[in-house]
């Protein structure tokens, strides 16, 4: 007999071959797409997905993306005037209130998550009241129940409270069931760590905090367990679907939620990871359309059920 006994390229001939035995599939219902609304549409040419769309704008975006096959989107709103408390977050004739509005009439099929925080609200631009220069966890949950349920009322298939305020969960779903909302699902960013990739969202969001950081209330980089420790937190309080934040840097803690727990599971593939393949690929240093996809394939791999990506439309093409 021929050396080796054992030849594992025999299923590598060919692409039929390879895709036959492919253990880990990246499909375009696996997708989510995050989208910025705004009054005023604002382009980003280098970093077309982190632009800003009127709500117009938004209902010709969610046509394209269902158009190629993603029946996803994750709302994020840049409002007009902001204030201390970030109420424009609950405000009935809200940017996201009147793209939810919108979309839900026109695009029934269509699944809305809503992004549920205040620091694009706030002229601090933190996730929650300022008290005494700190950061207040309590008063900050009754703030975040109102948008939420303001969300829904508006057609929300889901809420996602990205703050990191403990006990969110639970004062959130208390308070989406005493107003009639129980079908209305939590999608927790359980995990999300005080991470140097979210630069563009931030300026995509008007969100950048005023002073300071959010180390107080985002997870250290350096934690795991802690990370296992929020998700049991928040299913315990209601969450229907966990998320980690960022997603590659983090692929060891989507691998680690996914083995403890078996809710479903997101990732969010940042804005940051985004844009280092954007500016590699237009520098010459690599291809786009493969080092995305082998990215989220990744996060596939590390055992992500959904993957929130600004590559959601151009992926769903490729795929």
């Amino acid at each position: 007999m021929s050396f080796p006994e054992i030849r594992l390229r025999r299923l590598r001939r060919s692409a039929a071959l390879r895709g036959l035995v492919r253990e880990t599939r990246l499909h375009v219902s696996d997708l989510v797409m995050p989208v910025f609304v705004a009054h005023e549409p604002l382009r980003n040419d280098r970093l077309p997905a982190l632009g800003r769309h009127t709500v117009g704008g938004v209902l010709e975006e969610a046509e394209a993306l269902l158009g190629v096959g993603v029946s996803a989107m994750l709302l994020f709103g840049v409002p007009d005037e902001k204030d201390a408390e970030g109420s424009g977050a609950w405000a009935d004739d809200g940017v996201v209130q009147a793209t939810l509005r919108a979309l839900r009439s026109r695009f029934p099929e269509l699944v809305l998550l809503t992004d549920v925080c205040l620091c694009s609200y706030t002229t601090h631009g933190h996730c929650g009241v300022i008290d005494d220069g700190e950061v207040a966890n309590d008063p900050t949950l009754e703030l975040l129940s109102r948008a939420a349920v303001s969300h829904a009322e508006a057609g929300a298939d889901a809420v996602c409270p990205s703050d990191m305020m403990d006990g969110r969960v639970r004062a959130i779903r208390k308070s989406l069931d005493d107003a009639g909302f129980d079908g209305t699902a939590i999608v927790a960013y359980s995990a999300k760590y005080a991470s140097a990739f979210y630069g563009p969202f931030r300026e995509a969001a008007d969100s950048t905090p005023e002073f300071g950081d959010r180390a107080t209330y985002q997870m250290d980089p350096a934690n795991v367990r802690e990370a296992l420790r929020e998700c049991e937190l928040d299913l315990a309080e209601g969450a229907d679907v966990l998320m980690v934040k960022p997603a590659l840097p983090y692929l060891d803690v989507i691998r680690a939620v996914r083995e403890r727990f078996d809710a479903p599971l997101a990732a969010y593939s940042v804005s940051g990871e985004y844009a280092m393949v954007k500016a590699a690929a237009a520098a010459g240093f690599l291809d786009e359309q493969r080092a995305a996809v082998e990215g989220l394939t990744a996060i596939r791999r590390a055992g992500a059920d959904i993957v929130i990506s600004y590559w959601a439309k151009e992926a769903a093409g490729w795929l």
